[in-house]
Order: structure tokens, then C-alpha cells, then sequence
């Protein structure tokens, strides 16, 4: 099991990535547009909607970034 060391996790940087929602598929899952492009990701513990900015840490959306 990867250890985490210098306040950092090794296996997933403890980075959160901004991406929009592009598609609600059901059962807790999205398709967002990042970088790389389309991807799937579990929005279960958020209330997303298509067109929604939101933080995905570890394939999981864990917040929905406030409209401007």
C-alpha cells in the first residue's frame, strides 16, 4: 500500500481538478470534458447538473463550484 510522505498522497498528488459536466448518465455518474477529454466520473455526493463546474478528486466530484 503507497504511503504518503511531505503532506503529499503518492497516489493521487491530493490534487482536485476543475472540469464541467457535460452529460448525467444516472446511478451516480457523469460524463465531464477535461483536459485529456471526456471522462467519466462518480457525481454521487454532489448535486451536479449538465454545465456545472466541479472539483473531482480520485474519479469522484466532491464539490460544485459556486456560479460568478
Amino acid at each position: 500500500m503507497p504511503e504518503c510522505h511531505d503532506g503529499v498522497c503518492v497516489t493521487c498528488s491530493d490534487a482536485a481538478v476543475r472540469v464541467r459536466v457535460r452529460e448525467l448518465l444516472g446511478d451516480g455518474l457523469a460524463v465531464v470534458d477535461t483536459a485529456a477529454g471526456p471522462e467519466e466520473v462518480s457525481v454521487a455526493l454532489v448535486d451536479a447538473r449538465v454545465g456545472d463546474v466541479v472539483l473531482v478528486h480520485a474519479g469522484e466530484a466532491i464539490a460544485v463550484e459556486a456560479s460568478p
